[in-house]
């Protein structure tokens, strides 16, 4: 199984008309994501930015076939971040133990902006908590994945609900320290830290999903 995103922004003002045209061509899309063998498609929104994930069993992405039915007229409102021919760069991986069903399964969708597009060095720290793994994660995150396309960071997490749990005060602690930790070289767009920074930002919302 391979795993593939997508990113893209929406011209501004033109948001609900991408909505819209989406919505009303879903069904030839559904059609062409079972037809291409992709599973656990799912699309995401966030003020002007989508961030899309998917699996299938082809190491080259299939986005440009699964988005054809509303490419053509979506054309004009587009800008593309990902190259949808080559995907996204893979920045960070945790899969952990993934659930095959995903019935228990919330998902967090998170977006950033690197303010000085340094890759390298958002990448650098990022490989440091890889190194430090010394286990298999057991959950509740799980499939948990950070792409990169140009100055854009997109985070994809399956968490079990089943586990989850308040964070104890030295979690809470590790989190606060890290986000804080990471502000020097990025933004947020979504507002998953806002509750550390006191700041507001768009919350994400889930515009498709398949898992079939």
């Amino acid at each position: 199984m391979e795993r593939h995103s997508f990113s893209f922004e929406i011209k501004e003002g033109k948001v609900g008309d991408f909505l819209k045209i989406f919505g009303s061509n879903w069904d030839s899309v559904r059609a062409e994501i079972k037809e291409s063998g992709v599973t656990n498609f799912s699309l995401w929104n966030c003020d002007t930015f989508f961030f899309g994930y998917y699996e299938s069993g082809d190491k080259e992405p299939s986005t440009l076939k699964i988005l054809g039915p509303v490419l053509d007229t979506l054309e004009d409102l587009i800008k593309w971040k990902s190259d949808f021919e080559k995907g996204m760069a893979l920045m960070y991986e945790d899969f952990g133990i993934v659930r095959e069903d995903k019935s228990m399964i919330r998902h967090r969708v998170f977006m950033t902006h690197l303010l000085k597009g340094d890759t390298a060095e958002y990448k650098r720290r990022h490989d440091e908590l890889a190194s430090a793994r010394t286990s298999v994660t057991k959950g509740p995150d799980s499939n948990f994945s950070i792409w990169n396309a140009g100055n854009f960071i997109f985070g994809y997490d399956e968490i079990d609900t089943s586990m989850e749990h308040e964070m104890t005060a030295e979690e809470k602690e590790s989190t606060i320290r890290w986000e804080k930790h990471m502000l020097d070289i990025m933004e947020w767009i979504t507002d998953d830290v806002d509750w550390i920074t006191d700041m507001h930002h768009g919350h994400v919302k889930r515009i498709a999903y398949i898992n079939e």
